[in-house]
């Protein structure tokens, strides 16, 4: 089964200096029903403008990814790690036992626009850290970014989720097959993409449950992230 999650019925959250769309319930925004999926928490679209950005605050036991499509994202946290993440990066940081963090737009002149996600970790109180990594895309071909482990140079998560990206443009197509009592989701950061023949554009979601295979195929200019869930 499949169920889409339409781009423009996600949550909104307009501050003038953000402007951010959430998949799931965030913050103020509540829907019993749309509490994330599997492990999968959050799905964050920011767009943050120049000089702006999250001041210092705190979060216990949750993996979370940033990962930026166009623009900079100054990160900091009270691990030590930080630095400045760019378009085809991601960095994981294990909030774990507590971390305190910020993120700022690192332009004078240009807004950053990031997905943040969330997930839960397999274990409550693990040790706080961090992680950044440029990844190379090939055009039609999956791209690991983040797993138990940090298989094949992805970053490492504490749980058993597999996060992967992939750029689609024109005839390319993607097979992914599902292990039995695994989900997945699909997210579009960017373009469109056809889903197991369903047209999916910028920002839609796709559910995944009770399916053996996926296919991604007939993009245009899109950037996917696909979820492979226990």
């Amino acid at each position: 089964m499949i169920t889409i999650h339409e781009a423009a019925k996600r949550f909104h959250t307009d501050l003038g200096w953000l402007n951010s769309w959430h998949t799931f319930s965030f913050g103020d925004h509540y829907d019993p029903a749309r509490q994330g999926f599997s492990v999968l928490r959050v799905i964050n679209d920011d767009t943050v403008k120049s000089g702006q950005g999250f001041g210092s605050h705190g979060h216990r036991d949750m993996e979370i990814l940033s990962y930026v499509l166009s623009g900079a994202l100054q990160h900091k946290d009270s691990t030590g790690g930080g630095g400045v993440i760019r378009k085809g990066e991601l960095q994981r940081m294990s909030a774990g036992s507590g971390v305190v963090h910020s993120e700022f737009n690192g332009s004078k002149d240009e807004p950053v626009h990031f997905l943040q996600i969330w997930l839960l970790p397999d274990a409550r109180g693990v040790k706080p850290g961090y992680q950044q990594k440029k990844f190379e895309f090939a055009p039609g071909k999956p791209t690991l970014l983040a797993s138990r482990g940090g298989r094949d140079g992805s970053v490492d998560i504490h749980q058993d989720a597999s996060v992967f990206g992939a750029r689609l443009d024109g005839a390319e197509k993607i097979s992914f097959e599902l292990k039995p009592s695994r989900q997945a989701f699909v997210h579009v950061a960017e373009g469109s993409v056809v889903l197991n023949g369903r047209r999916l554009a910028a920002g839609d979601g796709a559910q995944v449950s009770g399916e053996r295979a996926l296919e991604l195929a007939g993009g245009q200019k899109a950037e996917v992230l696909l979820f492979d869930l226990p």
